[in-house]
């Protein structure tokens, strides 16, 4: 085993690997941006490099400067953890050329299992179902319109070095495509470092499943069972249960099976998850992630196995500690806790302080954080605050025992997707399994909350061109509170985390002005002064959070003046648009 590894990730994962060093006694070395200098996976591990300012490109994307950090420390070898460079074959090779070890797949198995077409080539070979897709990249919008007609519509733009549903699109029809080979190429580049994308059919009503496998350096590979990740929005996961119910026993070892033919095929050492799309009783390869998951702790309830650990340990040159698949106990499902503004279905991220955070405790729930009160949820990166899991001896159980958490989880300062989860757990439709990747966007409505307590009195100024939000509290608030409450507006507006005036709501002011929900980059303007909009047309694109976010015309009217431009930084409240007449 080893005895010092560096962690190069931030947030819930890097504070989740470091909790197992812990355990195995192993020193954690973890690595930040000057930004994050704060944060708690910061204070959590044993010793701790600033990596410099700027965007993550200069920090948790710098390959040399993450190596060069491992070496000066005395690290044997790196954790990636899930995103930045997890997937990034050159991160591994550079890890392996400096001597150390790579916790993960080999450099080889990266490029041809993370690389989306590559490892649907590998599929074919290994007898795995395939849905129709391009036969490697493609180069413009023209070959996505090409294969549309050949093979119908919907069609789904993927970025081949993605995950995490960053550079993908769903296509209607041919009037979409335009737009949406844009929007791929543009937030895969921002994400990934290459906008590179493919095309593939789109199922309308399949199930998102994935197998957990793990191999080793002796030939050995299981697949410990599979997840259901199908409660989706904007292609990204909310809900995930192990294992995926309403599976017949026939289709869950035939798809263990082609997952462990893949790991077979590439000589596949470390933690993988092969995904799949399942519709009625057939199952397509989707994708396979060459790390560990986000989702990867209710396959750990549910095997009794820390996945982190066996990932140390094949890592180290240890042979699997299970050689036998497909063996679970029971149920387990997690809900993921964003800071976003889940109301009118929009998921918009708010990021800000967080005043407090009180886990719920139980015997049977596990939260995985990666803040604390009193941290701040950055715009920088993604928007994940952490998760929350419970297991139980059956399906049901499981749901019960989720739902008694989420109502004792409290998160105070921001919004959250707290309330979204657990009215997703209480439907019908999720209790009977009755659920697809389209589900959530086409067949639930989110009910609105109750307005939040509203302070006595707010102003809003400008203060050197930046926007702030002055909330004055009632007697009973600290005036502390009222400082912390005064940072730039990140949309978190109020204090309580069931807030929804501020967070990810774009709105007309009295005065006709049409401002920026949230911080953020403007990478598309699609409206010019002079024209006439309609309610619900597009006018701007902001990225923020690793999410690009709509901004629609909240009424008709005729735009007087634009005030941004394609590649403007702004805070939240910057203005955008005005209209020719005050609403």
């Amino acid at each position: 085993m080893f005895t010092k590894i560096l962690v190069a990730n931030r947030g819930e994962i890097a504070v989740r690997i470091f909790r197992t060093c812990a355990d195995l006694g192993v020193a954690a070395v973890a690595v930040h941006s000057s930004a994050d200098a704060g944060a708690l996976h910061v204070r959590t591990a044993d010793e701790a490099v600033d990596l410099g300012d700027g965007p993550a490109s200069e920090n948790y994307l710098n390959i040399a400067k993450i190596v060069q950090a491992a070496v000066d420390h005395g690290a044997e070898a790196v954790h990636p953890g899930y995103g930045f460079l997890a997937e990034n074959a050159a991160f591994a090779q550079a890890v392996t050329d400096a001597g150390l070890v790579f916790i993960g797949p080999s450099a080889h198995a990266i490029t041809t299992m993370g690389e989306k077409v590559a490892a649907r080539a590998v599929a074919a070979a290994a007898a795995v179902p395939l849905l129709p897709g391009s036969a490697g990249a493609v180069a413009d919008e023209d070959e996505v319109t090409r294969f549309g007609e050949a093979h119908g519509y919907p069609l789904l733009i993927k970025a081949s070095f993605g995950g995490g549903g960053r550079g993908m699109r769903q296509v209607p029809g041919p009037d979409e495509v335009t737009d949406a080979y844009a929007s791929a190429v543009r937030e895969a580049t921002a994400a990934f470092g290459d906008g590179e994308v493919y095309v593939e059919r789109f199922l309308v009503d399949a199930r998102h499943v994935e197998v957990q496998v793990f191999g080793d350096s002796y030939a050995n590979a299981v697949y410990l069972g599979d997840r259901d990740c199908s409660v989706q929005r904007r292609h990204q996961k909310l809900i995930e249960e192990a294992p995926a119910a309403g599976l017949s026993d026939a289709m869950r070892a035939a798809m263990g099976e082609a997952a462990l033919r893949l790991v077979r095929e590439v000589g596949y050492v470390g933690a993988g998850t092969v995904e799949f799309l399942v519709e009625g009783e057939s199952f397509y390869f989707l994708e396979m992630n060459t790390r560990i998951q986000v989702e990867h702790p209710v396959t750990e309830l549910v095997t009794g196995m820390d996945l982190i650990a066996e990932q140390l340990r094949v890592a180290a040159g240890e042979p699997l500690s299970r050689t036998e698949s497909g063996v679970t106990n029971g149920a387990a499902i997690e809900a993921r806790i964003n800071a976003e503004d889940p109301a009118g279905g929009l998921f918009r991220p708010a990021p800000g302080p967080i005043y407090s955070i009180t886990a719920p405790q139980g015997e049977h729930l596990r939260w995985d954080a990666g803040y604390e009160s009193g941290d701040e949820v950055l715009p920088l990166y993604d928007s994940l605050v952490g998760k929350l899991i419970a297991w139980g001896p059956d399906r049901d159980t499981a749901i019960d025992t989720l739902l008694v958490g989420l109502d004792g989880l409290k998160i105070e300062g921001i919004a959250t997707t707290v309330s979204a989860a657990a009215h997703i757990l209480a439907t019908e439709d999720f209790r009977s399994a009755n659920i697809s990747t389209r589900w959530l966007e086409t067949s639930v409505t989110l009910p609105e909350p109750e307005p939040a307590e509203e302070p006595l009195g707010r102003d809003e100024v400008y203060v050197q061109g930046r926007y702030f939000r002055i909330p004055v509290f009632s007697d009973g608030v600290r005036s502390g509170a009222v400082v912390t409450a005064a940072h730039e507006d990140s949309g978190n507006g109020e204090r309580r985390s069931t807030a929804r005036r501020g967070p990810g709501r774009t709105k007309v002011a009295g005065d006709g002005t049409l401002k920026a929900p949230m911080q953020g980059t403007i990478v598309e303007v699609k409206v010019a002064a002079g024209d006439s909009v309609v309610a619900g047309q597009l006018l701007f694109v902001l990225e923020a959070m690793k999410m690009e976010n709509p901004i629609h015309a909240p009424h008709d009217g005729v735009i007087s003046t634009v005030s941004v431009a394609q590649g403007d930084s702004l805070p939240a409240g910057s203005l955008l648009a005005e209209y020719a007449e005050a609403v």
